[in-house]
């Protein structure tokens, strides 16, 4: 037995070893396609303007030594080793890193915000808080409300230039790809060439999008896998035949001689070797779609080594080639017998570059639009297998002229260097300060450990941060320009959506009100599902009062719907619904909650409608069935009813068959665990109170566990059996008289007294954005025939 056992666990981990080879080949296609390609132009970036290569070499091995060290305490220490755990359950990226600081600490912005969500099974913290002892750092950000705003826009700064990021690198990675030409052909013919072959490049790229990355995929890891094993074997043979003693410049020493040399020039330079880092950040980003261990080992035992010899190989070449101080690149240092076949690979390598960025600009924006940071925009999920794979048409097209005209406006290697290297620079501080807070608050370390982190990563990025702004003049102005626009575009959004929430939540009708409509006000039921979308998770919305007031009538089966977004990546299928009463039995009201991560997929209207439906069907009968359960004694419908009535008791109704018992009752922490119930398609059922948007005390949670009795009397029909029937026929023939999805047409105005500032976000703003983007119902698919809109004004 102990030798089978013995076997077994072997093979296990043999297994898991295969597994994580495999992703780490995988990773070379989809992560490192930015980074591998840096070689083709850190150099001449570096040696543009502010120094030049001389005899004595001290500029090429003080330049070797920087980018030596760059990489090693950047990309190496600093995301390899703690960045890449600061995971937020296995997504990384930005938004991963504010999400796991919300759930840490009450910091976040964003609305509708409920004690139910904490029950999320990927909902976890990394160490459960202590009411006794909670940091100081803690308690300073949950006091100072203008603290939280602050955190949200450093949070959008990184996205914005993420996405200037994706702008400026597929410019300068096929740019500098295609200026290998300028060695075969005369200055005339490569200057009237090498343009419009790159816009050629860029165009087919950002045109091949709409197929999805997993339909040419499986191209990409070989791709980069070639040209790492390229430009590693051109740095063996540079090194071997010009300089085999180039690697003495690894040393420290050689940067301060530099330095001492240059000077003001040596400083500015930075801004160009700082181009050896741009990628780094995809390792953060992409973690959701392969391992830690997986981009880990292709970074250490691959990337690294490979790049630190396509480094040493140039410097090796250059050390003995000083004609050339005018005319420094990648491909003087490559043979002319194989210029070619490592012209062809280097821009395919560049492609794939581009392709990795592009997808995460997608994936970042699409996140941000979940958490009602920026505008609606059509989303399309190319791949039914591969998680994160979509596509953004609105997006793409725009990228795709901006990164033609960034070609054709700056036409060299040093401006697109000094506008990407400044976009890069600024991402990693976002990183660097974000993943302090998550040091103390998550992962509860001393704040000196914090400090120390912050100050030593902080110092070097600050280094080459102001290096980068000197070039203001020659490119770097324009992601600033890029990202004051996005930011703006981002913040009045989220900050119009915020107030929009706050109108809702204080002209919200009561439930009375809800239950006095009947014939003697005028006001009929019809026939069929009424679906009335809102944003909040408590109340009766004004806008279902208005339409009310304007059609008096409304539909046999009523649901409030709220689409809500939780600070988490992802919301398991079986814990996505939270479904309860509005109002007693009799009156066929309800409320469903519909919660998405940040990196979900949304539903079409068709499943979304069908699913929504089913959900009601197993609540129904999870509801009657707890009632008959909860009273030994013979409880009539007006105790259910009372029981039911208060709005506040929603259910965690999932998608699982499982079987039924008599109900018990516990206090306590709600654990991610399935729940059994006696009908099918319930998995995890939870009674959850609702948490009011302004209450900041603590919040009681019930949790009503109901489990099957072998031996009840199922022969019995008792008289809650024929009402659930009858719920139950009722919904199905509201089903087949047809569902009308009610939504809100707003229009926004600010307050009389406003500011000048807040009528321009607004009044200006804000409705230009709602007028040009996708309405909620484009966004949910609902057909035309379908829709009621109730016209709202918000004045805010």
């Amino acid at each position: 037995m102990d030798l089978e056992c013995g076997k077994s666990f072997e093979t296990s981990k043999k297994g898991s070893w295969k597994k994580a080879l495999l992703f780490a080949y995988q990773s070379l296609g989809v992560v490192y396609g930015d980074l591998s390609t840096s070689p083709l132009y850190v150099y001449k970036s570096t040696f543009a303007e502010d120094i030049q290569h001389s005899d004595t070499n001290e500029e090429i091995y003080g330049v070797l030594s920087f980018v030596f060290w760059t990489l090693t305490l950047v990309p190496l220490f600093k995301y390899v080793f703690v960045v890449l755990r600061a995971d937020d359950n296995g997504e990384g990226g930005t938004f991963a890193l504010y999400s796991l600081i919300c759930r840490h600490a009450k910091v976040s912005l964003l609305p509708n915000r409920q004690v139910a969500d904490e029950a999320v099974s990927t909902y976890k913290l990394e160490h459960p808080p202590e009411k006794k002892r909670s940091s100081r750092v803690k308690i300073y950000l949950e006091k100072h409300k203008v603290l939280h705003t602050a955190l949200l826009i450093l949070v959008l700064l990184g996205t914005c230039m993420v996405i200037g990021d994706g702008v400026l690198t597929p410019a300068i990675s096929v740019f500098s790809a295609v200026s290998g030409l300028e060695l075969s052909m005369s200055k005339e013919h490569h200057q009237y060439a090498v343009i419009p072959i790159t816009c050629f490049i860029l165009v087919c790229l950002f045109a091949l999008q709409h197929y999805g990355t997993h339909r040419v995929g499986f191209f990409f890891a070989p791709i980069v896998l070639t040209w790492l094993l390229c430009i590693s074997a051109l740095g063996l043979y540079n090194m071997i035949h010009w300089n085999p003693y180039v690697y003495k410049a690894l040393s420290p020493y050689y940067m301060f001689k530099f330095l001492k040399k240059t000077r003001k020039g040596g400083w500015m330079s930075l801004g160009g070797i700082l181009l050896c880092i741009t990628g780094s950040e995809a390792m953060f980003a992409d973690l959701g779609h392969f391992s830690y261990a997986a981009i880990q080992t292709a970074f250490t035992f691959l990337v690294y080594p490979a790049l630190i010899l396509a480094y040493m190989g140039q410097a090796a070449y250059l050390s003995q080639h000083h004609h050339t101080s005018n005319h420094i690149s990648f491909y003087v240092s490559v043979p002319e017998s194989v210029r070619w076949p490592v012209l062809v690979i280097a821009i395919l390598a560049s492609v794939v570059g581009s392709q990795a960025i592009i997808s995460g600009t997608f994936s970042i924006i699409n996140q941000s639009q979940s958490l009602g940071c920026f505008p609606r925009v059509k989303v399309i999920h190319t791949s039914d297998k591969i998680h994160g794979q979509i596509y953004i048409p609105e997006i793409n097209w725009v990228l795709m002229i901006l990164c033609i005209a960034v070609t054709i406006g700056f036409r060299d290697t040093k401006h697109m260097g000094n506008a990407s290297g400044l976009a890069v620079m600024t991402v990693m501080l976002v990183t660097t300060c974000l993943t302090s807070l998550v040091i103390i608050l998550c992962w509860q370390k001393p704040p000196a450990v914090a400090l120390l982190f912050l100050l030593f990563f902080g110092s070097i990025e600050l280094l080459y941060f102001s290096a980068s702004l000197t070039k203001f003049t020659e490119g770097a102005w324009l992601p600033i320009m890029l990202a004051l626009f996005l930011m703006t575009v981002m913040f009045v959004w989220h900050y119009a959506t915020i107030k929009k929430y706050e109108f809702d939540l204080h002209n919200k009708v009561s439930l009375e009100w809800l239950l006095a409509l009947g014939p003697s006000l005028g006001i009929a039921r019809v026939p069929g599902i009424g679906l009335v979308f809102t944003d909040l998770t408590s109340g009766i919305p004004a806008n279902f009062s208005r339409f009310v007031t304007n059609l008096p009538a409304y539909h046999r089966i009523l649901v409030f719907v709220c689409v809500k977004s939780v600070p988490v990546p992802f919301v398991p299928p079986a814990e996505r619904y939270l479904v309860g009463r509005v109002g007693p039995a009799t009156h066929r009201s309800y409320r469903c909650i519909v919660r998405y991560g940040y990196r979900d997929v949304h539903q079409d209207v068709d499943s979304f409608e069908s699913e929504l439906i089913a959900r009601l069907a197993d609540f129904i009968r999870y509801d009657w069935h707890r009632s008959q359960h909860a009273s030994p004694y013979a409880e009539d419908d007006a105790s259910h009813s009372n029981d039911s009535s208060s709005g506040c008791r929603l259910a965690v109704i999932g998608t699982v068959a499982f079987s039924g018992t008599p109900a018990y009752e516990t206090e306590g922490s709600i654990q991610p665990e399935s729940v059994s119930v006696g009908f099918p398609t319930v998995q995890s059922v939870t009674d959850i109170i609702e948490m009011e948007a302004v209450d900041t005390g603590a919040v009681q949670r019930r949790v009503r566990f109901a489990i099957d009795d072998d031996e009840s009397e199922s022969d019995v029909r008792t008289e809650m059996e024929v009402q659930l029937e009858e719920e139950l026929r009722d919904l199905v023939a509201a089903q087949e008289a047809g569902t009308a999805f009610i939504l809100g047409h707003s229009h926004v105005e600010a307050k009389q007294g406003s500011c000048v500032l807040k009528r321009l976000a607004i009044n200006f703003g804000y409705n230009f954005l709602r007028r040009n983007c996708r309405g909620p119902d484009v966004a949910l698919k609902v057909p035309s025939v379908s829709l009621l809109e109730v016209g709202m004004v918000y004045v805010v």
